[in-house]
């Protein structure tokens, strides 16, 4: 969870806008169940009427009411009232609402609710009797029975009582009371559709929001991780598989992309709309609030069932998918050899094997999903019931009205709903931090190969002189150097040549010119400098390799050539072409240094791979040339030309070949040979036959033994 907050930091301002508009949704969203109660209690049973006193009221009513006040209590009301002879059928007193404070109301509603609920009782049970013919100390002895019974009644009922007065009130005064509640109605539903388009177009923003802050995120995880790998050295490179880093790209960030839009948009809701719910919920109804309370018990257990069953398969996830994406790549890039050895069958259940195990582990998961929505569904359905069942006897007792519980119900649901969303991200989130944390382990990878903090450069007059000083390297993590106390030096304008046995070190120590590693003791310099002490930029710029596996991009030959010399001229183009000897199959294509080449040069063959490798090389014009088994898919005709174009080309550079055949480095200026890491014999081809006894095996496997005795005898009689 860490690293996903981590990977929104960027984003504080868009998550803050967010919050505030998912307050104003939270708000919309909690105001409604308040005006459906309204409408409902007020509405429908009230009649529209709302007031515990009456804001108009008939004179006649008004003295009747008055006969059950003390003087002084007297006196109070009509300083709240004036006199209104012309609005209504009969004459009548007004309430002065803009000169009564709430307190006044307040205060008014406690001295007005006796007389008006005694009025009531006495209108029902006689209503041909005169409420004036009652003697006054009979009044006010009715008054302080009926303050004795009220005190034991519940508020609601009191509450219910004076507004029932207040209707008959305003029927008495000839007021219309079916505008009176259409009027209510229509109002209150007016605000609800303002407050449910007001909360539908904070939704809309949050979604809007939330999926550009996760698509950003992803853009800049994919952009990191990309600028992150391109820098491995091959150390890193070899601890993450290629499978992996794709995963890792792809599925990996997609998840992270996937949980930021849940929870920017569902889990800080969740929290706020939840907590809002508690506090209505405690003002609607507070002796039924233990029912969301066992709500949240019950979805707790069955989140926590699930998330003891599910949450391994969940962690597992992502290393399936990363072993689907290997066993895939092998496949489709061995298929040439996988027919060719007629063994199709045995991977397809190779594959069957690991996709099999995919499959089960996602439908485990999604099963268990798919059981929790019906669970959390009759939960949720079985605390309704519940509120209805504790509601109807509240109701009996007149201790709520139906409204309240409805919107009491609602309520529930939002606050339920708010913890089912967090127990949902809480399932998918595990998956999304194993997710989260495997991107964060390659943005954190520590690169072995750095450039200096004070970087240097390469002397202006040099020319690319390449001297290995006492060089030592092992790889990490390795007891053994691979390579042990080499000191050689490749001078500018002649040929270095290594060769020597399989797994002798040929590759791993042209590896370290261009510091895919460095060494582990010893220093490599270029023109006198440690390499070590240039930036890789620069270092790199001097060196044109082809290695021992021709590489093309998806492109054109003519963007393959100029890959390290992209504004390079035709003149160079055809010139590097030339030289590599590639110039003959090319026009024989129909589209020339314009042809297409598929990802990878499938759509070449090996030995035109190289050479187009190899004029890649030749095109940047660099210093130093690194031939790593370049040659090998080339016929000796072909290997022949381009060697003798090659060394007029390379005339004033140093060039380093790795080969294996002998014919290759024939006429090098110097021949290092390696024997286990080792150098075995440093010479020209004639003296290493005879003062290198490897070197006198490898040509002894290569040439005929008549060819052997003529070289030895030659260099003797020389």
């Amino acid at each position: 969870m860490n690293k996903i907050l981590k990977f929104l930091k960027p984003h504080v301002r868009q998550v803050f806008l967010i919050i505030m508009i998912l307050v104003v949704q939270a708000y919309c969203d909690l105001s409604l169940p308040a005006y459906t109660s309204d409408i409902v209690n007020v509405g429908i049973q009230q009649g529209g009427v709302d007031e515990k006193i009456p804001n108009q009221i008939a004179k006649e009513d008004m003295k009747e009411l008055e006969l059950f006040l003390t003087p002084t209590e007297q006196k109070v009301v009509q300083d709240r009232y004036r006199e209104d002879a012309s609005t209504y059928e009969k004459e009548a007193y007004v309430l002065k609402k803009e000169d009564t404070s709430k307190e006044q109301r307040k205060e008014l509603e406690e001295t007005l609710k006796h007389s008006m609920l005694l009025v009531s009782m006495l209108k029902e049970k006689q209503p041909d009797l005169p409420v004036t013919s009652i003697p006054e100390p009979k009044r006010m002895q009715m008054r302080k029975q009926m303050e004795e019974k009220m005190s034991e009644l519940p508020e609601m009922m009191t509450e219910q009582a004076s507004i029932i007065y207040v209707k008959s009130a305003y029927k008495h005064l000839g007021m219309d009371m079916d505008h009176l509640q259409n009027r209510y109605i229509l109002i209150a539903g007016a605000k609800m559709l303002s407050l449910a388009f007001l909360g539908m177009f904070a939704s809309v923003c949050v979604g809007l929001l939330a999926a550009r802050v996760a698509a950003s995120t992803g853009k800049t995880l994919r952009s990191n991780v990309f600028k992150k790998v391109v820098g491995f050295s091959n150390a890193e490179a070899d601890k993450f598989s290629t499978a992996s880093l794709i995963t890792r790209s792809t599925n990996d960030i997609q998840q992270i992309q996937m949980v930021t839009v849940m929870l920017l948009r569902m889990v800080l809701y969740a929290p706020i709309i939840g907590l809002g719910g508690v506090f209505k919920a405690f003002h609607t109804n507070v002796s039924m609030t233990w029912i969301i309370a066992l709500a949240v018990v019950l979805i707790s257990m069955v989140v926590s069932i699930l998330f003891l069953v599910a949450m391994p398969r969940f962690k597992s996830l992502q290393k399936l998918i990363d072993k689907l994406n290997l066993v895939t790549r092998e496949i489709l890039t061995g298929l040439q050899v996988i027919r060719a050895f007629s063994t199709q069958k045995q991977e397809e259940q190779r594959f069957d094997k690991v996709n099999k195990e995919l499959t089960r582990t996602n439908l485990f998961v999604n099963r268990a999903m798919t059981l929790m929505m019906p669970t959390m569904m009759l939960i949720m359905n079985g605390i309704s019931v519940l509120i209805i069942w504790n509601g109807a006897k509240g109701i009996d007792q007149g201790q709520m009205q139906v409204g309240d519980m409805m919107a009491f119900i609602q309520y529930t649901m939002q606050i339920i709903m708010a913890f089912l969303m967090i127990c949902m991200i809480s399932v998918m989130l595990p998956r999304a931090t194993v997710s989260a944390a495997r991107v964060d382990e390659i943005l954190t990878c520590d690169t072995m190969i750095k450039d200096p903090l004070h970087p240097e450069t390469f002397p202006d007059e040099g020319k690319g002189k390449v001297e290995f000083d006492h060089v030592s390297f092992s790889y990490p993590g390795a007891e053994e150097n691979v390579l042990q106390e080499l000191s050689f030096v490749a001078e500018p304008g002649k040929t270095t040549a290594i060769i020597g046995s399989t797994g002798s070190g040929k590759t791993t120590l042209v590896n370290l010119i261009p510091r895919f590693y460095d060494v582990t003791e010893g220093a490599i310099k270029i023109d006198g400098k440690d390499i070590r002490q240039v930036t890789q930029k620069e270092l790199r710029k001097k060196i044109g390799y082809v290695p021992q596996k021709g590489v093309l991009f998806k492109g054109t030959i003519e963007s393959n050539i100029l890959f390290g010399n992209p504004n390079g001229s035709k003149e160079e183009l055809k010139e590097a072409a030339q030289i590599a000897q590639a110039e003959d199959f090319i026009m024989e294509k129909q589209k020339q240094y314009e042809s297409a080449v598929s990802q990878g040069g499938t759509n070449v063959s090996g030995g035109q791979k190289q050479r187009l490798s190899i004029a890649r090389a030749v095109a940047k014009h660099p210093d130093i040339f690194i031939f790593d088994d370049s040659f090998s898919a080339l016929d000796y005709k072909t290997d022949v030309a381009l060697r003798k174009a090659l060394k007029e080309h390379t005339s004033e550079s140093t060039v380093i070949i790795v080969a294996q055949r002998i014919s290759t480095i024939l006429h090098a200026e110097q021949i290092i040979v390696l024997d286990e890491g080792k150098i075995a014999g440093k010479g020209t081809h004639k003296e290493l036959l005879h003062s290198c006894e490897v070197y006198r095996q490898i040509a002894a496997s290569q040439l005929s033994e008549k060819e052997l005795k003529e070289e030895m005898n030659h260099e003797a009689w020389a």
